[in-house]
């Protein structure tokens, strides 16, 4: 028996499970210290009463033989797609119901959506950027090249439109995870022109959008009319709603996004009735309801709540004359390490020293090496103590 090529190619460990490694080893020791943990995008803030109001209503459903629901349809109930369609006309969008395809999150959708791809097919990936589309890339054995982003591009590479390299998939994280910087809509357009003049597909997450403080940054790449015959697009309710211990999101296939003559939207509709038996009746209700008037209101409250916890870190950090970007249009701080320390050494001193733990930013690819992510999702409290023990940096 053979195993996966992949197994030889890939990082030992996650970045993540290597930063909880660390962090547990760190606690063992030393049980005595409070840690804050600013490493991870997880949510501190708990689901919106509107929210928790529809799971119990959903689940009460569910205990009755009149209101019983078994597998959910393919691709998702109707009364959230129909939601997720109206958000989208808020944006001047018009899209179908089954152009959405209900998911249990951006995460899975990313990485599953190369199986309608061919392996010989040629990924361009940001370095740096989330590890899992680098991780996803080398185990479905497809090549990869990437696209620097460091300082002298503010962290958002263009497309070289006069680059030899045949370029197959793009992957664009906007609101960018790691580094918080965000793509205008006339800089997506060039990505637009270049996926289109070559054939190539957009892979475009936009898990952070809700983040965006101005009109002039693309909450949805299909805001560019030419893009729906080159990107498919995820998004997820992990941080709209809170939704990271309950899992949902979306993507959106166009229909007349076609390559070879075959409809992906076909592609991807017969990948995920085969591989996927649909996210659970109670989530979709859920995650409906985080839609409603009342809802959002309530949802917005949180994203206002970590957009403080930001503005708290980035006031400190602008103190201490240490540099850094993103916490604008972003829920992550991408800071300069201070005198040009690594970013593993730049993590432990943070550990040992003030007992909070963020991302080394070389985790994210070879442009991360010397920067670090700090994540604005902890308590209003934490954030104020990290921020108080950020002052006693002294390296």
């Amino acid at each position: 028996m053979k195993i996966a090529n992949w197994a030889t190619k890939i990082k030992n460990n996650y970045l993540f499970q290597t930063v909880s490694d660390k962090l547990e080893k760190f606690r063992e020791k030393n049980p005595e210290k409070k840690i804050i943990n600013m490493g991870i995008g997880d949510v501190s803030l708990p689901i919106a009463d509107k929210v928790i109001r529809a799971c119990v209503s959903a689940s009460n459903e569910m205990g009755k033989i009149s209101s019983f629901r078994g597998y959910s349809p393919n691709g998702g109930y109707d009364f959230l797609k129909q939601k997720i369609k109206y958000e989208y006309k808020n944006l001047g969008i018009l899209i179908d119901t089954d152009e959405i395809f209900i998911s249990d999150g951006a995460k899975s959708d990313m990485s599953n959506i190369l199986d309608i791809f061919s392996h010989e097919n040629t990924c361009l990936i940001p370095d740096p950027v989330y590890p899992v589309y680098l991780d996803t890339s080398i185990m479905n054995d497809m090549k990869i090249e990437f696209a620097d982003a460091t300082e002298q591009n503010n962290f958002l590479p263009e497309p070289d439109f006069n680059s030899s390299k045949k370029i197959d998939i793009i992957y664009i994280c906007s609101p960018n995870n790691p580094t918080g910087a965000a793509y205008t809509k006339t800089q997506i357009k060039k990505w637009v022109d270049y996926a289109n003049s070559c054939g190539a597909v957009i892979l475009y997450d936009a898990a952070y959008e809700v983040f965006i403080e101005d009109n002039n940054h693309c909450r949805s790449i299909f805001e560019i009319p030419e893009s729906k015959t080159c990107a498919i697009e995820f998004k997820s309710f992990s941080k709209s709603a809170g939704f990271t211990g309950m899992r949902c999101g979306y993507s959106i296939v166009p229909k007349n996004l076609k390559r070879e003559s075959i409809s992906l939207n076909y592609l991807w509709n017969r990948r995920h009735s085969t591989k996927f038996n649909g996210v659970s009746y109670i989530i979709q209700r859920a995650a409906e309801a985080s839609l409603s008037d009342e809802g959002k209101l309530e949802c917005q409250k949180s994203i206002k709540y970590y957009k403080q916890n930001s503005k708290l870190i980035s006031e400190i950090l602008d103190k201490l004359s240490i540099k850094f970007f993103g916490g604008l249009n972003s829920p992550y701080i991408w800071l300069k390490c201070p005198n040009s320390m690594k970013s593993w050494e730049f993590f432990d001193y943070l550990l040992q020293n003030l007992n909070i733990v963020g991302t080394p930013g070389s985790g994210f690819g070879k442009n991360g090496e010397n920067y670090f992510r700090l994540s604005c999702f902890a308590s209003r409290e934490d954030t104020q103590e990290a921020c108080s023990r950020l002052k006693k940096i002294n390296i």
